[in-house]
């Protein structure tokens, strides 16, 4: 009931009740959301580079983890310190004016050392702005030492000398390279027809040259064959001279050859001397 038109303490207590929940539910959904902005994770392979509104870029990243930053003057921007591959190709000429494509593999990662540099001078696309640019100039560079022919021949030099170079180079924009491999080199049409040319004739070079040295060990095996026989007839002369049974030895080994080739033959019938064929017994 109401009394003189004011309202009933119970309806003003749990009024007041009310009024004091809603408070604590609006300081605690702003203490949650102040937490949240407090804090930020730091995933596998990245570092932080908080940018302060005051003092600007710190110079000391942050690791992998949770961390707290003062909402609103601190901003953690995540770099990707994981290695990444990427392809530079380069069109250039060799020292004899041979125009060639080359093309690059390159495993390259940021000095975690050096993050908030790189973030400051180069951005988060670091590798974007300076590897295709260093690569090219290191290509260039470095075919523009060799002839066409070289490039092919010495051609594991020649990716050492790339490797060496470019890491150098990107060494100064505090970038590593963890390998720089060539994986492909294309000639112009003009001088791979002249390379396929040239492989032909070295081919039917080295076949000509096989025939002739083919031929002269014929011809010295010929003559050594042909003083083998003439030493050989000598020496017989000599020993018929010297031994007329000689003589009469080989013509009995050449009549027993041929009786042993006569009978093993179908087609010669053998009779036996003397007067009575068909017996063969001895004349009484």
């Amino acid at each position: 009931s109401q009394e003189g038109g004011h309202p009933a303490p119970p309806i003003m207590a749990a009024s007041a009740v009310l009024n004091n929940i809603a408070r604590a539910a609006v300081g605690l959904g702003a203490g949650v959301s102040l937490f949240q902005a407090s804090i930020y994770n730091v995933d596998g392979g990245f570092r932080a580079v908080i940018f302060d509104r005051i003092r600007g870029v710190s110079q000391k990243s942050v690791g992998e983890g949770t961390h707290f930053r003062v909402p609103w003057f601190q901003t953690p921007v995540l770099m990707d310190c994981r290695t990444r591959p990427r392809n530079i190709g380069s069109s250039t000429g060799t020292k004899d004016l041979q125009v060639i494509n080359i093309n690059l593999r390159v495993l390259s990662r940021p000095d975690k050392e050096h993050l908030p540099w790189l973030y400051s001078s180069l951005g988060i696309d670091y590798d974007d702005r300076v590897l295709p640019s260093i690569g090219n100039e290191v290509l260039k560079a470095v075919v523009a030492q060799y002839n066409a022919e070289q490039l092919i021949t010495q051609r594991e030099q020649v990716s050492q000398q790339v490797r060496k170079t470019l890491t150098a180079r990107a060494s100064e924009f505090h970038i590593i390279l963890e390998d720089v491999a060539i994986t492909d080199l294309r000639f112009g049409t003009e001088f791979t027809a002249a390379i396929e040319a040239k492989q032909v004739a070295q081919q039917e070079s080295e076949r000509a040259r096989f025939i002739v040295e083919k031929a002269e060990q014929e011809k010295q095996a010929a003559v050594i064959r042909a003083e083998g026989e003439a030493l050989a007839a000598k020496m017989v002369s000599d020993a018929m001279e010297k031994s007329p049974a000689l003589v009469e030895l080989r013509r009995i080994e050449a009549s027993r050859e041929i009786a042993d080739t006569l009978s093993k033959s179908r087609n010669v019938t053998y009779l036996p001397g003397g007067q009575n064929m068909l017996m063969n017994l001895p004349v009484q």
